[in-house]
C-alpha cells in the first residue's frame, strides 16, 4: 500500500463525543481515484482489527468476506458480517467493525459520482441501495470484486473506463439482490431525508433552498435542517451544496458538457463563479479534475 492510502481510516480511530464523517483520504481532499479497493488485512490489520463507528459522505461501500468474519455495528444496530458474505453500506449510515484475526477479503469504495451514474437510469435503483444490505456473495459478485481489484492494480490505458463499467455492474449486481431480498422500510425521517435528495436532484437547475425544498415536504426549515444534521452531520443548505458538487463531479467524470454548460444544469448562470465554488468544494478546478480522470 502507499503513504496515502494508509491514511484513510487513521483519524477514524479515535473516540469523539461526536461520530466522525470522512471522505476516502481526509476531510476536504477529493477522491483520489476512480474507485477504491484494498484488502481488509492490509487496513485492519494495523489497527488491531478495529475499525472505530464512522460515515462517510462523499461514498458507498461494499465489504467482501472471503474468510474470516467480523461483529458490524450499523446506526446503532448490531450485525455479523460472515465467511463468504458481503454487506453494502450507503453513503451516510455510521459503521464500525471488529474483525476476527486473519480475516480475509476485500474493501470497495465508489465516490457518489460512480453510483450518480448507475442510479440515474432508474429511480428503483435508488431505493434498493439506500440501505444497507448483507448477504451471501453469489459467484457474480465474487467475479465483479475481483476484476474490480484486478484493474485497481492496472495501469493500462482504459482503466477507468473499465473500472467504472465493473463498478457500475457490481453496484447493479447489489440493487438484484435487495430486490430479491426486500427492503425493510426505513424510519420517517431517513425516508424524508431520502426525499429530500431526490428533490435536490429533481431541482437541480432550479436553484432551491432549503426553504423550498422544506416547503415541498411539508415541514419547516428548521426541521429539514435538523434532519439532515442527524443523517450528514450538516444543515440543509450545506447539504444541498454537497449533493451539487457530487453531481458536478459525476457530469465532467462521465459527459463531455463544457463546464459552463455542467454549471448552467446545476443552477449556476455564473461559469467563473461555478469554478470557484467547484474549486472550494474539491481543492482543484472544474477542468483540471476533469483532465486528472480522463
Amino acid at each position: 500500500m502507499d503513504g496515502t492510502g494508509a491514511h484513510w481510516y487513521l483519524s477514524g480511530m479515535r473516540t469523539e463525543s461526536a461520530i466522525p464523517a470522512f471522505t476516502l483520504f481526509g476531510e476536504t481532499g477529493a477522491f483520489p481515484d476512480v474507485v477504491h479497493c484494498e484488502r481488509i488485512r492490509d487496513r485492519a490489520g494495523l489497527h488491531d482489527w478495529i475499525i472505530a463507528p464512522h460515515r462517510h459522505g462523499d461514498m458507498v461501500q461494499v465489504f467482501l468476506m472471503r474468510k474470516g468474519c467480523a461483529a458490524v455495528r450499523i446506526d446503532g444496530q448490531d450485525d455479523r458480517l460472515a465467511d463468504g458474505e458481503f454487506l453494502f453500506l450507503p453513503s451516510l449510515f455510521v459503521h464500525g467493525f471488529t474483525f476476527a484475526q486473519g480475516s480475509e477479503g476485500l474493501v470497495l469504495s465508489f465516490p457518489l459520482s460512480i453510483l450518480s451514474g448507475a442510479v440515474s437510469a432508474s429511480g428503483e435503483l435508488t431505493r434498493l441501495l439506500s440501505r444497507p444490505l448483507r448477504q451471501p456473495a453469489d459467484d457474480r459478485i465474487a467475479e465483479l470484486a475481483r476484476q474490480i481489484h484486478r484493474a485497481f492494480r492496472d495501469t493500462g490505458p482504459f482503466r477507468a473506463g473499465l473500472l467504472v463499467s465493473l463498478s457500475q455492474a457490481l453496484l447493479i449486481s447489489v440493487a438484484e439482490i435487495a430486490a430479491r431480498h426486500g427492503q425493510a422500510v426505513a424510519p420517517l425521517a431517513r425516508r424524508r431525508m431520502e426525499e429530500f435528495e431526490r428533490l435536490i436532484l429533481q431541482h437541480m437547475a432550479d436553484g432551491w433552498g432549503a426553504a423550498d425544498h422544506a416547503r415541498a415536504l411539508a415541514i419547516t426549515p428548521g426541521h429539514l435542517s435538523r434532519i439532515c444534521r442527524a443523517a450528514t452531520g450538516q444543515g440543509a443548505t450545506r447539504h444541498i451544496e454537497t449533493v451539487l458538487m457530487t453531481e458536478a463531479r459525476r457530469l465532467l467524470a462521465f459527459t463531455r458538457l463544457p463546464v459552463a454548460e455542467v454549471g448552467h444544469r446545476l443552477g449556476f448562470d455564473d461559469p467563473p463563479y461555478f469554478s470557484r465554488r467547484f474549486r472550494v468544494a474539491t481543492g482543484e478546478t472544474p477542468s483540471a479534475y476533469r483532465l486528472r480522470l480522463a
